[in-house]
């Protein structure tokens, strides 16, 4: 199931708009489904936060607008995970020049451009090692070009 489970009571009800995943998003995940169509999407995947995420700030949280800026991908992208470590490590690649990715997570580490897109260790509560987490910016919101990524179509 693509969505998690979204709690209304943390945003006002007269702020409350349709969440929406951005565009990059929206076109990440339609590239892992095109290259990767007998996937997992068993949870942990999604992007819309569910009420853990809701009492806290997370890019699976909708914005004002209603936009949701962050995509979990299950690790199964076969019959096993074999290639998620591949796949977290060619989008840090493609982040150094695609503005549209604020950092991803994968296996207890994460990158950004914090350092020059390197990975550190992550800190965070959940280790993200059954799922890749990737996070957008703002210039994602309705950017849905296609990412250069060579196990997604792009070029090696």
């Amino acid at each position: 199931m693509r969505l998690g489970y979204f709690c209304p009571r943390t945003i006002p009800q007269d702020n409350l708009m349709k969440p929406k995943l951005c565009a990059a998003g929206v076109q990440l995940r339609d590239q892992i489904d095109i290259w990767f169509p007998d996937r997992s999407t068993a949870s942990p995947e999604g992007w819309l936060g569910d009420s853990r995420h809701s009492r806290t700030k997370s890019d699976h949280n909708p914005d004002e607008f209603g936009i949701v800026r962050a995509v979990d991908i299950n690790a199964r992208l076969q019959s096993s995970d074999s290639l998620a470590p591949y796949l977290a490590d060619q989008i840090r690649i493609a982040a150094k020049s695609d503005a549209r990715i604020s950092y991803v997570i994968y296996n207890g580490r994460i990158c950004s451009k914090v350092l020059n897109w390197k990975w550190r260790k992550y800190k965070g509560i959940n280790p993200h090692k059954r799922h890749l987490h990737i996070s957008f910016t703002k210039s994602g919101d309705k950017n849905s070009k296609p990412f250069d990524i060579p196990l997604l179509g792009g070029k090696i």
